[in-house]
């Protein structure tokens, strides 16, 4: 299930589909308003992992919608007793939600609440090591902004390519759209899976290449015990961060991106940030139209918004 009644994944959308989303993303961006609502659309919002960027995003994404919001102190609710995620959704339900927007460290979290009979609209805001559709969204609305096409331009992605879903949401509609993939990492990191979409390089080599640059935290939370213990932020630092040094090898147009959180002078160094070449903070004001865009699909989906 992609995106139609929920909102779970991209892989499944043709090219088409995307760039209609992509479009309304943009439309979105230049001030257009959003079609009216037929009913008083309720959703709820479950973060069962922290969260700054994708949490307040959905929250002004759903405000801007005139959507009416409640957001769940996981921390001080029954969840803290036990209760299982469907049962949890269950309840949103049965007191009136009609959208829940989850993410939960479970990869898949929604085909097993689909399972238990789980009814009302879901979205998915990050499964695990999973999958981050509207990472995806807000990464494809900045890469068409500044290039105005995907077809042909090279992405290189950097870091923790094992545990990141967005590596795994992203390669697949990347290269869906003609854009050509390379990864760079610690190899003891790389996923298999990749050679799908793309080929490992060495980062002096794929930098040189790259129209965008896109830089991947460490996920030390998805670290297993072993994982952990060998990670060495010196090692990671020397081989794998972008510095300015390796900024110099990159094209005169190719730009910087990073999902965040951004762990400054590790993943990337703390002035390129803030650089000429970052577009991190504009893919965060993009979050709130790329989610805009995907919540409107589902409002759509179940006639509870105006085509």
């Amino acid at each position: 299930m992609s995106v139609g009644k929920d909102c779970l994944d991209l892989s499944n959308l043709d090219k088409q589909e995307i760039f209609e989303l992509v479009a309304l993303a943009e439309s979105y961006e230049k001030g257009q308003k959003p079609k009216a609502l037929k009913k008083d659309v309720k959703v709820a919002n479950l973060f069962f992992e922290n969260s700054t960027r994708t949490v307040t995003s959905f929250q002004m994404a759903e405000h801007n919608l005139g959507l009416s919001r409640f957001d769940l102190n996981l921390a001080a609710s029954s969840v803290k007793k036990g209760e299982t995620l469907s049962d949890t959704l269950k309840t949103v339900e049965s007191i009136g939600m009609d959208i829940a927007v989850v993410r939960h460290s479970e990869d898949a979290w929604f085909n097993t609440v689909k399972q238990e009979g789980v009814k009302l609209a879901l979205v998915n805001a990050g499964d695990g090591a999973g999958v981050h559709p509207s990472q995806t969204m807000l990464d494809l609305l900045t890469i068409k902004q500044e290039f105005g096409k995907f077809d042909g331009l090279n992405v290189l992605m950097v870091g923790d390519l094992s545990h990141s879903r967005v590596v795994n949401s992203d390669a697949h509609v990347f290269k869906k759209l003609g854009m050509g993939l390379t990864f760079a990492g610690p190899k003891e990191w790389w996923n298999e899976d990749l050679n799908n979409y793309g080929r490992y390089v060495e980062l002096d080599e794929g930098i040189k290449d790259a129209d965008v640059v896109m830089c991947l935290r460490v996920q030390n939370e998805r670290l297993d015990d072993k994982e952990a213990s060998s990670f060495s932020v010196d090692d990671y630092v020397s081989h794998y961060r972008v510095d300015e040094a390796r900024a110099k090898l990159m094209k005169d147009s190719a730009i910087f991106m990073h999902p965040g959180p951004v762990n400054r002078g590790i993943e990337i160094e703390s002035k390129l940030v803030d650089g000429p070449r970052s577009r991190i903070f504009k893919q965060m004001k993009n979050g709130v139209f790329a989610r805009m865009a995907l919540l409107t699909k589902v409002l759509q989906a179940n006639d509870w918004m105006e085509d």
